[in-house]
C-alpha cells in the first residue's frame, strides 16, 4: 500500500526536463508579447505627443486672436553690432495662459533677462504639455557659456526647465529674420502666412538626445551644443536661440540623425518628427520625405509648389 503511494506520488511530480520545457514556453511567450507590448505603449506615447501638439496650436490660435500676431520666437534687445543683449523670453513663456498656466505666466518677469535672480523659480518650472513621453529628458538641465567654435562648457549661467517643442524659424540658421514663422521679435500674422496655414510648419518636436530644448526662451550668451557620444546628431556650437527655435537646413529630412543640435528630432521608433502646423493640424514627417518639400513647409511666404506626396 505505501509503495503504491509512493508511486502516485512520484508519477504526478514535474521531472527536471518537464520543468524547463515550461519555462522555455514562458520565456518564448514573454519574448513574444513584449515588443508588442513595448509598441503599444510607444504608440500611447506617440498619441499623447501629437495631442500636446494639438494644445500648443490652441494656444497659439487663441494668442493670435487675442493678439493679432503669433508670439514672437524671443524676445531681445541686441547691441551695435546685432547681438543679443536680452531678456530672450520666447514664443512659449508667451502663451502660458493660454495653456491654463497663468499663475506661472504671473511669475515671470518679462523686464529682466532669464537669467535673472528673480526669474530662478519661474524658468525651472515644468510643463508636461511641453515634454514628449518618449524622451527621457531631465526637469532641468544647465544653459552653459561654452567655446563658440568647439561648443566646450566654459561656466553655468543659469538652470532651465526642459521642453521638447521648437519653433519653426525656417530654412537657415536662427535668431534674427528668419523665413518661418518665429524668429528674434518676430510678429507674424495670420496673413503673413501666404503660404498657406496648412503648408506652413509652427512647431516641431526636439529630443534631447540630439539638443537641449526649454520653453523659456533664448538665454543671452549661452551656447547651444549636442552630446555626440550618445551617436546622434553632429557636436557644432549653436546659437542660444535655438534652445527655443528650429530649422530644417543642413541638406537633412526632419529626424535625421546626422542633424544639428538646433534641429529637430523625435524618439518615436522611426525616423522623423510630430509637426504642428499653423492651421492647428499635426502631421509626422519622415525624415525620408522630400527634402524641398521640408523646406517649402518650413517657410511662412515661399512661393514654393508642394506636391501631395510630401
Amino acid at each position: 500500500m505505501i509503495r503504491n503511494l509512493s508511486r502516485t506520488i512520484s508519477r504526478s511530480a514535474f521531472t527536471l526536463i518537464e520543468l524547463l520545457v515550461v519555462i522555455a514556453v514562458i520565456a518564448l511567450l514573454v519574448a513574444l508579447l513584449l515588443p508588442a507590448v513595448q509598441r503599444a505603449r510607444e504608440s500611447a506615447r506617440r498619441s499623447q505627443c501629437v495631442n500636446n501638439l494639438k494644445q500648443i496650436g490652441i494656444a497659439l490660435a487663441n494668442y493670435s486672436d487675442a493678439q493679432r500676431t503669433f508670439p514672437p520666437g524671443y524676445v531681445s534687445l541686441y547691441d551695435a553690432v546685432g547681438n543679443d543683449t536680452g531678456p530672450g523670453w520666447g514664443w512659449a513663456a508667451m502663451i502660458l495662459p493660454q495653456l491654463d498656466q497663468a499663475n506661472a505666466f504671473n511669475a515671470v518677469r518679462f523686464d529682466l533677462p532669464i537669467q535673472h535672480a528673480l526669474n530662478q523659480n519661474a524658468r525651472l518650472a515644468v510643463f508636461p504639455v511641453l515634454l514628449c513621453p518618449s524622451d527621457d529628458v531631465r526637469p532641468r538641465w544647465p544653459a552653459m557659456n561654452r567655446d563658440p567654435l568647439t561648443g566646450a562648457p566654459i561656466s553655468t549661467i543659469c538652470d532651465v526647465a526642459s521642453a521638447n517643442y521648437a519653433g519653426m524659424y525656417g530654412t537657415s540658421e536662427p535668431g534674427v529674420d528668419g523665413d518661418g514663422v518665429f524668429f528674434r521679435d518676430s510678429k507674424v500674422t495670420m496673413r503673413d502666412i501666404t503660404d498657406g496655414t496648412s503648408h506652413t510648419i509652427t512647431v516641431g518636436e526636439r529630443s534631447h538626445k540630439l539638443g537641449e530644448a526649454t520653453w523659456v526662451g533664448a538665454v543671452t550668451n549661452a551656447i547651444l551644443a549636442g552630446d555626440p557620444s550618445d551617436g546622434v546628431g553632429r557636436p557644432r556650437a549653436e546659437h542660444s536661440s535655438g534652445m527655443i527655435l528650429g530649422h530644417s537646413g543642413e541638406n537633412v529630412g526632419p529626424g535625421d540623425p546626422r542633424s544639428d543640435a538646433n534641429q529637430f528630432y523625435s524618439r518615436h521608433g522611426v525616423n522623423g518628427v510630430n509637426f504642428l502646423f499653423a492651421d492647428g493640424h499635426v502631421t509626422f514627417l519622415a525624415a525620408s520625405m522630400n527634402y524641398s518639400a521640408y523646406l517649402a513647409l518650413s517657410t511662412r511666404a515661399g512661393g514654393e509648389s508642394i506636391s501631395a506626396d510630401h
